[in-house]
């Protein structure tokens, strides 16, 4: 499954891991110094939650700004019970 926010569109960005050694001048050394620098992926803050979309409930992967933000309506909590609408259908 993709990692994308289906209400923003954000996915994952590609990046970097520096792998530095060495101690810091301000800390008394002669300076930190670059290794090696190996690929890496940030993810969004993905959740699955229920959306009210076009007035139908569905299970969405929503980004946590999304959620801040005010995009997302969730629905409404249920007041029935199964077990009621099962017995009065038969």
């Amino acid at each position: 499954m993709a990692r994308i926010c289906k209400l923003t569109g954000k996915g994952p960005i590609k990046g970097n891991i520096i792998w530095r050694s060495g101690k810091a001048k301000k800390s008394g050394g002669i300076g930190t110094h670059v290794t090696a620098i190996t690929k890496r992926r940030f993810f969004p803050n993905l959740h699955r939650m229920r959306v009210l979309i076009d007035g139908e409930v569905r299970y969405v992967r929503v980004a946590a700004k999304a959620i801040k933000r005010g995009l997302v309506t969730r629905p409404p909590k249920r007041t029935w019970k199964k077990e009621a609408t099962a017995a009065a259908k038969a």
